[in-house]
């Protein structure tokens, strides 16, 4: 018997595993995620993050380099702590995968996860509607606000995984303008906001499984978890799910949703805090968070879909808040 197997029967309790459908593979050939069906187990089925560090990197763009490799090896460790000491606080209203137990075998590591598909949220989507996206900015401004002030310990200091501490290679890429002179004082700004929380870190629409009936969503990845403003994943949500055009037309729309969500939630725990503060503090630093990532892709990928009008319009918002 594999010693995965082994592991997996251990952590279930259950008599019997038969790995039944690869998900998929890792970033740049990291491991694998694949679903698991057991025998002799209350639980039927699980998924299993089965990580494996390799000796060469084969990075799908190049950029296999001691940096991007230690990033990595870095976020899974903040998953798997993630799972360890932070995941018992969410709730059905920033639902996420139960772990059933993390385990290092030799040279690979294994997070074995609730099979969200079977637990009721088995729809995957790459575009929403824009109340699809509600449902995906309710869970967030749970997650915020259940995060708030929650000091990042054993995350990234930073969360998401393109802020410029780590993409010192894409910075290097990248041609010289304005943006990238620019490059440090909104990073700055970002990293020095008053009011932080835990960001999710790669809120982007694949990795929130859905229910049959759209309503509510669970959400899966917390690679990049750590501490920051809101808006990261806000923003960062909203252009992996909408075009160009959608976003400039719900934009007002649905940061209104979010904060009104944000302030609501709040409200009902004791967290002292002045949520017109947040607020203000939150909106100002949206286009920074637009001009942050699209530094990330003009080093990593010039060409990306998402750099288009409306990033742009953001980008040229925060150079002239910098300039004012």
């Amino acid at each position: 018997m594999s010693n995965i197997k082994q592991t997996i029967l251990n952590i279930t309790k259950a008599k019997d595993a038969k790995e039944v459908e690869e998900i998929q593979l890792l970033w740049s050939g990291y491991g694998k995620i694949a679903r698991y069906s057991l025998v002799g187990s209350d639980i039927k089925t699980v998924i299993v993050k089965n990580i494996v560090f390799p000796i060469q990197a084969s990075h799908p763009r190049g950029w296999n380099t001691a940096i991007s490799h230690q990033r990595k090896v870095k976020s899974y460790q903040v998953e798997s702590e993630w799972y360890k000491s932070y995941s018992h606080f969410n709730d059905d209203a920033c639902r996420i995968p139960k772990c059933y137990g993390i385990e290092t075998v030799g040279e690979e590591h294994l997070i074995v996860l609730e099979d969200l598909d079977a637990a009721g949220f088995p729809i995957r989507k790459s575009q929403l509607t824009k109340d699809e996206v509600k449902v995906c900015l309710k869970w967030l401004a749970n997650f915020h606000a259940k995060f708030l002030d929650v000091k990042p310990a054993g995350l990234w200091k930073t969360g998401t995984y393109w802020h410029l501490a780590t993409r010192a290679d894409e910075f290097k890429e990248m041609n010289d303008s304005p943006l990238k002179q620019a490059a440090s004082k909104i990073d700055e700004i970002l990293n020095n906001c008053q009011f932080k929380t835990l960001v999710h870190g790669d809120a982007k629409v694949a990795n929130f499984c859905f229910s049959e009936d759209m309503t509510k969503v669970s959400v899966v990845d917390f690679q990049y978890v750590g501490g920051g403003c809101g808006m990261k994943d806000v923003a960062y949500l909203l252009g992996s799910c909408l075009s160009e055009n959608e976003c400039k037309i719900y934009e007002k729309e649905l940061l209104y949703f979010y904060f009104t969500e944000l302030k609501s939630v709040l409200d009902k725990t004791s967290k002292i805090y002045e949520f017109n503060r947040l607020e203000k503090e939150w909106r100002n630093i949206y286009p920074f968070v637009w001009a942050d990532f699209t530094r990330f892709l003009m080093g990593w990928m010039p060409t990306h879909q998402k750099i288009n009008g409306y990033s742009k319009i953001q980008v040229e918002k925060a150079l002239k808040k910098l300039s004012h």
